[in-house]
């Protein structure tokens, strides 16, 4: 059997960890002080160490961290879960910053404790499950950079890992989580997109978690929250770094004990779903600045997958292009579109702000607005400048503040497109709630009948 190290001088605990671990075909071996601890790592070869906080009636976690970073410090690959009685924010975000792989508070839950346990050893390599035919079809690139992404999806797909995509507007971040989840051990189970960029503070509980008859003013019926619709499955957290920080709060206990509380119930209900998240935003920036918890993100970012912008892979370009005129083909019945070699050259040149939705957008005005079978440059020249002109500022030292290029960018956006709010939005690259939230924040007034 393989063994899995347990270091708590709490007998009780050690014994009850044992039993877990053999029913799931380890061995469970107990140490009750780090300096023996450390002798049993150095001589033998755990696959996994669960570390308690606390050896001594100091509740600090001090000695838990000081052990953490001396194991840390020669087997850096051994993956480490800690475990305390006296859990606190500050001690789990040290831990996790320390190297650890996740951070659990007693009394714990078997099913927690060991999901949390299978995902640390597969992530590490050292319980790999056997890794099926991964199915891409969503994602269209030979770049090397996008190739290493979709190695990395193959790596972490059939772990419950919590993931954060980042990257610019528009480069795809939606199908990446789509992608994980096809290729997971859950791709039967739901897959459920939440945008919380759209979520207020005030409707968060009801959206997420749910609500019953009679719970507030407005609840003529019970509703299903979005964690119970991706119960077994994946729930994709979108713009996760527009999440206000009264949401985080309730946010961060579902993710860290995997329950939650229907709004009008107070009957705690589990939940089983493997949480990926995005953002086009810089949340370690966020959390310098105090507007995004630290412990939250280091909650949803065991693994980061950072996608491109497309400015990055040009030479993706006239795959991308070819793949958007074969689904066109079918959608408009058009089965001899073609495009010519010179305006797929003039299309690898540009620079897409709006990145491959951008791309994808152009491409289809085009085929729509041209009357010709073999696309040429004219047929996309003209909507091409027309949406730089729009959506497009240059930047200049002195003469504008990131707020004012904000606003200019907005009301630009909304003149181009007589107001209509979808068609601003798409063009900045936002969601509609964002745009509408941004109106809202600089007091912007548009007329809707325009």
């Amino acid at each position: 059997m393989e063994t899995i190290l347990i270091i708590d001088d709490d007998i009780a605990i050690g014994a009850s960890l044992r039993l877990l671990f053999k029913k799931k075909g380890y061995r469970g071996v107990c140490c009750s002080e780090p300096r023996e601890a450390i002798t049993y790592i150095e001589r033998e070869h755990p696959k996994l160490i669960l570390l308690d906080m606390n050896f001594t009636v100091e509740t600090s976690g001090k000695e838990g961290l000081k052990l953490l970073n001396q194991i840390r410090g020669f087997r850096p690959e051994l993956p480490i879960i800690l475990i305390t009685g006296w859990g606190t924010i500050q001690l789990a975000i040290e831990g996790m910053k320390a190297g650890a792989s996740d951070f659990l508070t007693k009394p714990w839950d078997n099913d927690h404790l060991w999901s949390s346990v299978e995902t640390a050893l597969q992530i590490t390599g050292n319980n790999s499950p056997p890794r099926s035919t991964q199915k891409n079809d969503l994602i269209v690139g030979k770049d090397p950079v996008l190739l290493d992404i979709l190695d990395m999806i193959s790596r972490v797909s059939q772990t419950d890992a919590s993931v954060l995509i980042t990257g610019e507007s528009g480069t795809g971040k939606e199908l990446i989580a789509e992608t994980i989840h096809q290729n997971s051990l859950r791709h039967q189970e739901p897959f459920v997109k939440v945008n919380l960029g759209g979520i207020s503070s005030t409707l968060f509980e009801s959206e997420m978690f749910g609500h019953t008859r009679g719970a507030f003013t407005d609840a003529r019926s019970d509703r299903t929250g979005r964690f119970e619709m991706a119960d077994g499955g994946t729930i994709f957290l979108d713009e996760i770094g527009e999440l206000e920080m009264a949401s985080q709060v309730k946010l961060l206990r579902v993710l860290q004990d995997k329950t939650y509380e229907v709004l009008g119930s107070s009957i705690p209900r589990k939940t089983n779903v493997r949480v990926i998240s995005a953002t086009n935003r810089s949340l370690p920036d966020m959390v310098s600045e105090g507007t995004f918890r630290e412990d939250l993100f280091y909650r949803i970012n065991l693994i980061t997958i950072r996608l491109p912008s497309l400015r990055e892979r040009p030479g993706d370009i006239p795959l991308l292009v070819r793949h958007f005129l074969s689904n066109l083909k079918e959608i408009y019945n058009r089965p001899d579109l073609t495009i010519s070699d010179t305006a797929l050259q003039w299309l690898q040149q540009l620079t897409f702000p709006g990145n491959i939705r951008q791309l994808k957008n152009l491409i289809e005005r085009s085929v729509l607005m041209s009357v010709n079978n073999q696309l040429e440059i004219e047929d996309f020249s003209a909507h091409f400048n027309s949406r730089a002109q729009a959506s497009e500022l240059i930047y200049k030292p002195g003469l504008m503040t990131l707020e004012e290029m904000e606003i200019n960018m907005i009301n630009q956006a909304m003149q181009f497109h007589k107001n209509n709010i979808s068609q601003a939005a798409r063009s900045l690259g936002i969601t509609r709630h964002a745009l509408y939230r941004r109106i809202e924040k600089y007091n912007l007034q548009y007329d809707a009948s325009n």
